[in-house]
């Protein structure tokens, strides 16, 4: 019952009975089977397979809620168990995008491995909305990010305050406009940002550049084009993004003006094609935090994770 319960949610989650063989490691024609065995004995099908790409029917949906019910009674029992062990075995699975992978999770992960060296732990990297659904299925125990797309039942452990900054290559014109708002990346690592001394700029005099911005959905995008809304134009896009750090290297290349976190700029070598700008701070301004699921059983191995953060 359970293992037919899996493929079924694996076919869910992909919503392909291709990919979903390939994740299982057995044949398309053999989950395919399995499937139809568990759909045979509830008398209804879960999948509509009318479709491109499948679809749940009504009552797969309630086969679903069902599921994740389940796994996570399972999920929650498994890490019951391992807690009696004392922290001598144990998982620990996050979700986070590139960014977090890549710059920020790392001292922390260093730090947990060398009071917990028998904790697996393992790391899954996606866009914010695909790690979320992770989150609610079960699959991650925590995920790091700035925000998720649905807050309800999920608790929220602070990571770090962050602003986003204009970083706009050097030889661009509109810079001469704005000289007085400037500022340098050796500035951004002394904090100079953060003082009153340095105002925030208008974006309306960078309207007529090229902006190369993060794909839709993520957190960084969104914020872009609020400011940009909040000087009444939409930006020039030259180029679509999925990473910060990508959109970044472009623009000290030269290719056009991004959005950069001053957390990441601190973490680069000092790139003197690059000019600064403070934006403001009712949209810059933002959180990163962990995330989790408050309705499930927190293993101690994640709670000893969190308490890293105090």
């Amino acid at each position: 019952m359970f293992q037919g319960m899996r493929y079924v949610y694996e076919v869910y989650k992909e919503m392909s009975f291709s990919r979903a063989a390939k994740n299982l490691y057995i044949s398309q024609p053999s989950l395919s089977t399995a499937v139809k065995k568990v759909e045979d004995r509830i008398g209804f099908p879960i999948f509509d397979r009318s479709t491109s790409p499948i679809q749940l029917t009504e009552l797969g949906r309630e086969y679903i809620r069902a599921a994740e019910t389940i796994l996570d009674v399972e999920n929650g029992f498994r890490s019951y168990v391992d807690d009696l062990s004392g922290m001598r075995n144990g998982s620990l699975t996050i979700g986070a995008t590139n960014l977090f992978v890549s710059y920020f999770l790392p001292p922390l992960l260093a730090r947990f491995i060398q009071k917990y060296p028998l904790i697996r732990i393992d790391l899954v990297e996606g866009t914010t909305a695909a790690l979320a659904e992770k989150l609610v299925s079960g699959e991650l125990d925590i995920l790091a990010d700035y925000t998720i797309p649905d807050k309800e039942g999920f608790g929220r452990a602070f990571l770090f305050q962050e602003r986003l900054l204009l970083a706009v290559p050097e030889n661009f014109s509109c810079n001469d406009k704005v000289k007085n708002y400037a500022f340098t990346p050796a500035a951004v690592k002394k904090d100079v940002h953060l003082t009153s001394r340095v105002p925030p700029v208008s974006l309306e005099f960078f309207r007529e550049e090229p902006f190369l911005l993060l794909h839709q959905g993520n957190d960084t995008r969104q914020r872009a084009e609020k400011l940009c809304q909040n000087s009444r134009f939409f930006p020039n896009i030259r180029l679509e993004l999925e990473q910060q750090i990508t959109a970044y290297h472009l623009t000290s290349s030269g290719m056009g003006i991004s959005f950069v976190s001053d957390k990441l700029i601190k973490q680069m070598p000092e790139d003197p094609g690059v000019i600064f700008y403070k934006l403001d701070p009712k949209v810059s301004v933002r959180e990163a935090a962990f995330y989790y699921r408050r309705n499930r059983y927190m293993s101690r191995s994640v709670s000893e994770f969190l308490n890293l953060l105090h």
